[in-house]
C-alpha cells in the first residue's frame, strides 16, 4: 500500500510551490503591515510577530520540501536526463516532475528571501 502516489496526472502539482510561496508572502507582509499600522490592535510585542513569521516560514519550507520530494520521485530520482520532449506519456510525466522540482527550488529560495527581513528588522519604523 502506497501513501503517496508516484505519478500524478495533473498540472496543478506544478503550482504547489509557487502557491505556497504566494500564501507565505501574503501572510508575512500583511501581518507585519497590520501590526505596524495598528500596534494597539494586538496585545503582543514585535518579537511575537517575528516568532510567528518564523513558524509560518518553517511550515512553508516543509510543504515545499515535500512537494520537491514528490516531484523528484516522479522525475525518477534524476535517473532520466532532460530534455523530455518526446510525445509520450512517460516523457510528459518526466517533464512535469522536473519542472515541478525546479519550481519548488525557486519557491524555497523565495520563501527564505521573504522571511529574511525579520532577521534584520527588530521593530516597526514610524
Amino acid at each position: 500500500m502506497r501513501l503517496l502516489p508516484r505519478e500524478i496526472e495533473t498540472f496543478w502539482t506544478l503550482f504547489t510551490g509557487p502557491a505556497i510561496w504566494a500564501g507565505h508572502f501574503l501572510i508575512c507582509y500583511a501581518s507585519a503591515a497590520i501590526f505596524c499600522a495598528k500596534p494597539a490592535l494586538f496585545a503582543m510585542e514585535f518579537k511575537s510577530l517575528r516568532l510567528g513569521i518564523a513558524v509560518i516560514t518553517v511550515l512553508a519550507l516543509a510543504a515545499i520540501g515535500l512537494s520537491a520530494f514528490l516531484a523528484w520521485r516522479q522525475w525518477g530520482f534524476g535517473a532520466h536526463d532532460p530534455p523530455h520532449d518526446d510525445p509520450t506519456r512517460h516523457d510528459r510525466l518526466l517533464f512535469q516532475g522536473f519542472a515541478t522540482l525546479l519550481l519548488a527550488g525557486l519557491s524555497f529560495v523565495a520563501v527564505l528571501m521573504t522571511a529574511l527581513p525579520t532577521i534584520f528588522v527588530s521593530e516597526c519604523l514610524r
